[in-house]
């Protein structure tokens, strides 16, 4: 077992990554001191397997388990559902001195994380990802937060775990565009951060492809250690976490594009860390060489797997972007592999160009 600090003074928090965590569990929960009382939230077809492991650990160590699902998919992460759980939770009789454990992917961590941050105003939250996109990603950070009719991810909080239990093993039955998916932020971390993680990639994809456990805990305890350095240096994203949006700029047009659930979030970034490159590669910022190398990464892995969308139809909704002030998009380039800066793109022209060369 791996384990990463996130070092935020007194709500810092632990992430273990490896093997069978979920059967140990109750024994990473019981150094924290925590309430007895647990409210397990889950999909129901994670409740009957990983999430009998997390219970039965949990109440060997001491806890109350009162186990709650939601439906898997993005139309849990809504208002609505968060309502509808915390009532449950509630019913179930709670209280602040209560913990909320999430079980799933990025949607339970997500809802639960809100319901977490918004009932008795903050419970304590334990988050046990499992899927790849959220072991390496959304499971760090803090962010939570539930979709609105009028956009994604428009009401939430930041509130930062107790704790993150990483077990690889779950990857073994997740499917295989989104466990490809995930790999798309893994490349990304690699981009911005860590030239060795970038190069691991290349000698072990066989390997990760095949889901082993041992590589697979490897990618995902670099990832992990990547998002928590930023993280903690820039907690709120008031400056340099907005370098984890490397790719993201085109990739959050790309899914607006094509409609959400036609592409998934990794295919979409994967489009997006190529339309970067080619943009920096323009700019003689990054070396061609370093180009090529990610391009054939993401080959590699299927990546992106879906034709980019018309120039015309991204450019209309990346103007829309939060992110763009006064029709000049805020982008993340790269000078190569580990390294980033930011930079405004003014010349509409040098972006069609860019997604030109991605879409030859």
């Amino acid at each position: 077992m791996d384990t990463i600090h996130v070092n935020l003074g007194n709500r810092g928090y632990d992430i273990h990554v490896g093997s069978d965590l979920l059967g140990q569990v109750g024994d990473l929960v019981q150094p924290l001191g925590l309430g007895r009382q647990l409210g397990l939230v889950t999909h129901p077809g994670l409740a009957e397997s990983y999430g009998s492991v997390a219970a039965e650990s949990l109440r060997r160590a001491g806890h109350e388990v009162s186990l709650l699902t939601v439906p898997p998919g993005e139309e849990s992460k809504s208002l609505e559902e968060a309502v509808r759980l915390s009532r449950a939770l509630v019913r179930a009789r709670l209280d602040r001195g209560s913990v909320l454990v999430g079980l799933g992917g990025g949607v339970i961590g997500d809802l639960a994380g809100f319901v977490a941050a918004t009932l008795y105003r903050g419970l304590p939250f334990i988050n046990l990802p499992t899927t790849l996109l959220a072991q390496v990603d959304s499971s760090v950070g803090g962010k939570t937060g539930v979709n609105l009719p009028e956009g994604k991810n428009l009401m939430g909080a930041f509130h930062q775990p107790h704790l993150v239990v990483a077990d690889v093993l779950t990857l073994r039955t997740l499917p295989e565009r989104e466990f490809r998916s995930g790999l798309a932020e893994v490349v990304k971390h690699g981009m911005i951060a860590d030239p060795m993680l970038f190069q691991r990639l290349e000698e072990q994809a066989e390997g990760i492809l095949a889901r082993d456990p041992g590589a697979l805990q490897e990618i995902v305890r670099r990832s992990c250690a990547i998002k928590a350095r930023v993280v903690e240096a820039d907690e709120r994203e008031a400056g340099p976490r907005a370098m984890l949006n490397f790719g993201h700029t085109v990739g959050h047009a790309v899914e607006a594009a094509l409609g959400y659930g036609a592409i998934t979030h990794g295919e979409a970034v994967a489009h997006g860390m190529l339309v970067a490159v080619a943009l920096s590669v323009r700019r003689g910022l990054c070396p061609e060489p370093d180009a090529v190398r990610l391009r054939d990464l993401l080959t590699r892995f299927g990546l992106p797997g879906v034709p980019l969308p018309s120039p015309e139809s991204l450019e209309t909704y990346m103007l829309s972007d939060k992110k763009a002030r006064d029709g000049v998009l805020q982008f993340v380039l790269t000078r190569g592999v580990g390294s980033v800066t930011f930079a405004p793109v003014f010349n509409r022209d040098e972006l069609r160009l860019a997604l030109q060369d991605v879409r030859r």
